[in-house]
């Protein structure tokens, strides 16, 4: 069965995002293969603040090759938005009720694991109903004082077992774990 995987930058603080939303302190080394995540999945799931921003994105025509090859593979993925507010979207299908069921229902399709790319809002309801298989967090060496943290208003404690972790040359630390 395909999996959820929540893979995100945190920093050393735990902030997901600076106090203003910036998210300029995140790190992309080149020995993150993060293309091979990508090559891992085949969907994405976004909140509809996070769609807005990112969901079609598109780097500016003198970004690197690597860059503009990142979102051209980021866009190529199947995208599901979670929100109340459903718009026409030739490129995302909205899902506004029973989160629970309907992620159900796309995990047990066929294809390749599920980006659960965000917002904080989305992540915090997905950890709230125990729909994450697996956190991929990047550890990244700098503390912001403020922001959004990755774990708040928790319903629960999260047991969580370490199978991963990875240094990077940055001092980005990968850490990976799946629910107890």
């Amino acid at each position: 069965m395909r999996r959820v995987i929540l893979n995100l930058a945190v920093s050393l603080d735990g902030f997901i995002e600076g106090p203003n939303g910036e998210v300029d302190w995140c790190i992309m080394d080149d020995d993150m293969d993060f293309e091979a995540f990508l090559a891992s999945i085949d969907t994405i799931f976004y909140g509809r603040i996070s769609y807005d921003a990112w969901g079609n994105f598109q780097p500016a025509e003198n970004e690197s090759a690597a860059e503009q090859s990142m979102w051209q593979a980021i866009h190529a993925k199947r995208k599901f938005v979670f929100s109340s507010q459903k718009r026409p979207d030739e490129n995302a299908s909205y899902i506004d009720t029973d989160i629970a069921k309907e992620v159900a229902n796309i995990k047990s399709q066929k294809g390749k694991d599920i980006w659960l790319y965000g917002g904080a809002r989305l992540i915090k309801t997905f950890i709230n109903l125990n729909l994450i298989d697996l956190y991929k967090i990047s550890v990244h060496p700098i503390a912001l004082g403020s922001g959004k943290p990755l774990f708040e208003n928790l319903k629960a404690r999260i047991g969580l077992k370490l199978t991963d972790y990875k240094v990077f040359k940055s001092g980005v630390v990968e850490l990976t774990y799946e629910p107890e």
